[in-house]
């Protein structure tokens, strides 16, 4: 098969991890001037990540007039072009499969008359990037495919760190780094390798109880110094850092170019992402722990005061607050037009999203400081009763509930049918999120108050032994890097019509 070079551009159209960037790349107006005497330029992807199900739309050049270009996505044929007068085509919409693995895969475009080919290579992620995996708190990786039921009880240990004290920080996962902070130590602040669990950097942030978000290159993090710091994700440089009034446990959220993160000052903080320039601040009751979820235009946050308050998201004007029975610690997840968030009185409650009537209300047997996740219609969340609650979303009926063997403070993390959640008792636990059965659990060296994260078929975790862990089926690492497919051996789907 006769191989000459063409410009391939992909461009990612949807469902891009949260704080993922593309940078630009080739237009299908750009012309590549061939000369005997010059190499060609290799294909260029002006994207070159994003999870399972992105939609991404091909466009080529080179091939032969007025033919059929078939694209495949590895060795799958999923769609068909057809060429111009000048053997270019633009903007043919490919999805990327379900099924598609966490690591690098394949675009190739071959002319079915002139067995012109090339190749591109697109990665899929599945990155955890901000506490509740995205602004909205729903706690859940839709995009996970490596770990399931069926596999859950192979997951072991691929590799753990140490840290300079206790893990309170949940995991962030983002570009093949895991960032996380401690409680105390010289350095508190951490971004390691993925895959391995090396150092990639350090920084001295203060005391981090707060759990990173990543976007646009920077990582940002509350302190119990009362600073959210701005640090460059690749090399924990830091760029600029906003001071509040009192220390920071709370984890930012960042939407829409803004950061919102709560302080025991008792104010919600809206910053500029780029500049950390204050955009507006709000003043609850009481201390605020609780991290921001942010959906619609609308910002939701716990307070010590016992309110849930909705602000504008970009005034900060007070929509509605909602009173419970005791202090609101717990990040509230929106879905479907309901706040689900807990409290203190032990009851977890489901807010009406637009004015802040009570839907239902459920009562565990302890506090509430958990915050709950939400997937194909149940609410999941933990109490201070030793319990894993799987409530009905709509209703608040109760589906199923597992005892584990101390508190539960963590906030659970669902991807795939698994529900992950750290318990007093020591362990991390992954449940049947239909039947709350357990399907393995892991015992670390001190209690949990730290959430899993879940991200390329990996489990991360931290714990007050001041240890980060990672578990992985068969401790195997899920990202791979697939062999490029010969396009001579690759069979069209004569069945596909053209785009």
């Amino acid at each position: 098969m006769r191989q000459r070079s063409f410009m391939l551009c992909v461009l990612v159209l949807g469902a891009l991890l949260v704080g993922a960037s593309a940078s630009a790349g080739l237009s299908a107006t750009h012309k590549r001037h061939h000369h005997h005497h010059r190499k060609p330029p290799d294909p260029t992807l002006s994207a070159t990540f994003g999870p399972p199900t992105t939609v991404v739309k091909v466009s080529g050049s080179g091939f032969g007039d007025l033919e059929a270009v078939d694209i495949y996505f590895d060795t799958q044929d999923i769609a068909l072009a057809s060429t111009n007068g000048s053997g270019a085509f633009s903007n043919i919409a490919i999805t990327v499969p379900a099924s598609a693995l966490p690591g690098t895969h394949w675009v190739t475009a071959v002319g079915r008359k002139s067995g012109l080919s090339s190749q591109a290579t697109f990665t899929v992620r599945t990155d955890w990037a901000q506490r509740g995996f995205s602004a909205t708190h729903k706690g859940t990786n839709p995009y996970e495919n490596v770990i399931s039921p069926a596999n859950a009880a192979s997951l072991d240990q691929a590799w753990s760190y140490t840290t300079g004290g206790p893990i309170d920080s949940s995991p962030t996962v983002a570009g093949g780094l895991v960032y996380v902070g401690s409680a105390y130590g010289t350095n508190t602040m951490y971004a390691l390798n993925a895959a391995t669990g090396a150092v990639v950097w350090t920084y001295a942030a203060g005391g981090v109880d707060s759990s990173p978000a990543v976007a646009n290159g920077i990582v940002y993090v509350g302190s119990l110094n009362g600073k959210v710091y701005w640090l460059n994700a690749a090399t924990g440089a830091l760029a600029t850092s906003y001071t509040t009034g009192d220390a920071i446990v709370s984890s930012p959220t960042v939407a829409h170019g803004i950061v919102y993160v709560g302080s025991r000052d008792g104010k919600v903080y809206a910053l500029n992402a780029g500049s950390a320039a204050l955009v507006w601040s709000y003043t609850t009751g009481g201390l605020v722990d609780s991290s921001p979820a942010v959906a619609h235009g609308v910002v939701f946050v716990g307070s010590a005061d016992g309110k849930v308050y909705a602000l504008n998201a970009a005034s900060g004007a007070l929509l509605w607050s909602a009173t419970t029975g005791g202090p609101v610690p717990s990040s509230p997840a929106v879905a479907n037009g309901v706040v689900y968030v807990g409290s203190g009185d032990g009851k977890v409650y489901a807010l009406n999203a637009a004015t802040g009537a009570v839907v239902w209300t459920y009562t565990t047997g302890g506090y509430v400081q958990s915050s709950p996740a939400v997937a194909n219609g149940v609410v999941y969340v933990g109490s201070g009763d030793d319990n894993v609650y799987a409530l009905n979303a709509a209703s608040g009926a109760l589906v199923w509930s597992y005892t584990t063997g101390g508190n539960i403070y963590t906030s659970p993390a669902v991807a795939n049918g698994l529900v992950y959640i750290g318990s007093y008792d020591r362990k991390v636990y992954a449940l049947n999120a239909a039947s709350g059965a357990v399907a393995w659990s892991y015992t670390t060296g001190s209690t949990i108050f730290s959430g899993p994260a879940v991200a390329n078929g990996v489990v991360y975790a931290g714990s007050e032994d001041h240890t980060v862990y990672a578990f992985a089926p068969g401790a195997g690492y899920a990202r791979r890097r697939a062999a490029s497919p010969d396009p001579a051996t690759l069979k069209p789907d004569l069945n596909l019509k053209p785009q």
